[in-house]
């Protein structure tokens, strides 16, 4: 008969014990911080004060008012010192305020020096290091150094108390062995002291997660609340993206406009203007007689309307291609792929033309455009790689149409003031967008578009 051996069961951690485990591994971080904040609030508050209040009484001199725009940078300075310090903690980090809360896009000196005036997250940092650290550093401090003494004292006390000269009043273990003798009878006095103070340190070493702990989250709640990013930052920031996303969309749009005019008189208008002189002189060979060379003139013409007639459905195709409004951007993309003259593979996600708004798809489209003829003009590619999708963002973010085109050319493609792929940087960004390029010498050339689909401006 055999007999088989039962597994013993895997030790089961209580919940409480887990818990108290994961305390502990924060306590070391919370009571470094708790230490070094107090020298950092003493700190701030000597410096802040002095630098504050001779602001102040100098503002009758001119000196005063940057003596107090220099004291608000330097508080903040402090609480980014504070921020950056309370990451011992192993709490949550805290968001970087908006400091450039201007809903315009004022420029010049005094719009600069007067900005740390008119943001109250400088005044509030300036609360939080003159007032606020101090006052609550200083406690937190108190009580640290007592927990920290107490606890890992008591708990050595039996060592380090021998070192202790005793006599003359010293012994105060003897006190207490006659105050409470049906407890320490018969002790002496040092056994009762080292006693006394082992449980003391028993007592507050269990404790000093919890108590570490709280003082270190009091000063994440409150860095939380004065040093962190505020509800209204979030709206400051989109007002200020808002209006730079329309100032880029604006010059995007009058580059393309300006460079529309400039093709259009380089190109068709010039062929016009020969078809005009070439119809003339046909009139003027009809007129005569000479069959032969009227027949010619017509032939020229004839290839010289069909140039302009091609030349202006390709400028067309930049501006409002029928095929796009028709039957949506992938429809359009694939006709831009299939037209090229190298060999482009398209991977098109079908959500497209659901997802995608026809402002969007029209920009996409002029975009995708462009980049296929820069790598037919200047790249040498033999081939290249269109992919649009997509882009299923996590919980709570916006989701994000990504397009990036591929080509085997030679590379070196970088982006220019003036010149073709900064314009197309611009258009992008005026739908809080980026276009990204990496093309390093020799190739490939890849870019990429990035443009959000939950918020987007409407065309200026």
């Amino acid at each position: 008969m055999s007999t088989t051996a039962i597994p013993a069961a895997p030790a089961i951690t209580p919940p409480f014990w887990r818990g108290y485990g994961e305390l502990w591994k924060r306590t070391p971080g919370s009571a470094v911080y708790l230490l070094v904040v107090f020298a950092l609030a003493m700190t701030s508050l000597s410096v802040l004060a002095s630098l504050f209040w001779t602001g102040v009484g100098l503002l009758i001199l001119v000196i005063g008012l940057p003596l107090i725009v220099l004291t608000l940078l330097v508080a903040r300075g402090f609480g980014v010192a504070d921020r950056f310090l309370l990451q011992l903690t192993g709490l949550p980090a805290i968001t970087e305020p908006e400091w450039n809360r201007d809903d315009d896009e004022r420029t010049g000196f005094w719009a600069t020096f007067s900005r740390p005036l008119r943001n109250a997250h400088y005044w509030v940092y300036l609360l939080h290091g003159m007032i606020v650290s101090p006052v609550v550093s200083t406690i937190s401090f108190a009580l640290t150094v007592a927990w920290l003494s107490i606890g890992f004292g008591g708990l050595t006390y039996w060592f380090w108390g021998l070192f202790i000269p005793r006599g003359d009043g010293g012994e105060w273990g003897s006190y207490v062995a006659e105050a409470v003798p049906w407890l320490f009878g018969g002790w002496s006095s040092w056994a009762v002291e080292v006693a006394l103070y082992l449980l003391a340190g028993i007592l507050f070493t269990f404790t000093m997660p919890w108590v570490l702990g709280g003082l270190a989250r009091a000063h994440h709640a409150i860095a939380r609340g004065m040093l962190g990013r505020w509800d209204s930052d979030a709206l400051a920031a989109e007002v200020r993206a808002e209006s730079a996303a329309r100032t880029a969309a604006v010059q995007a749009e009058d580059q393309a406009l300006r460079r529309l005019e400039r093709d259009i008189h380089d190109g068709p208008q010039q062929r016009l203007v020969r078809l005009q002189m070439d119809l003339a002189s046909l009139e003027r060979r009809a007129a005569a007689g000479d069959t032969d060379a009227a027949a010619e003139l017509a032939r020229e013409a004839r290839g010289h309307a069909a140039a302009a007639l091609d030349e202006l459905r390709a400028l067309s195709a930049g501006v409002a291609p029928p095929l796009l409004q028709d039957r949506g951007l992938r429809a359009a993309l694939e006709a831009l792929s299939l037209a090229s003259s190298i060999p482009v593979r398209a991977e098109l996600d079908p959500a497209l033309d659901v997802a995608v708004s026809p402002e969007v798809a029209r920009t996409v489209y002029f975009v995708v455009a462009e980049l296929l003829t820069n790598a037919v003009k200047h790249s040498a590619a033999t081939g290249a790689t269109l992919r649009a999708w997509i882009a299923q963002p996590a919980a709570g973010d916006t989701p994000l149409l990504d397009v990036w085109l591929v080509d085997d050319g030679r590379g070196g493609a970088q982006f220019r003031a003036g010149h073709g792929l900064e314009g197309l940087r611009g258009r992008v960004r005026g739908l809080r967008g980026d276009l990204e390029l990496s093309s390093p010498v020799g190739g490939p050339t890849r870019i990429g578009v990035h443009i959000p689909l939950a918020t987007t401006p409407a065309a200026p």
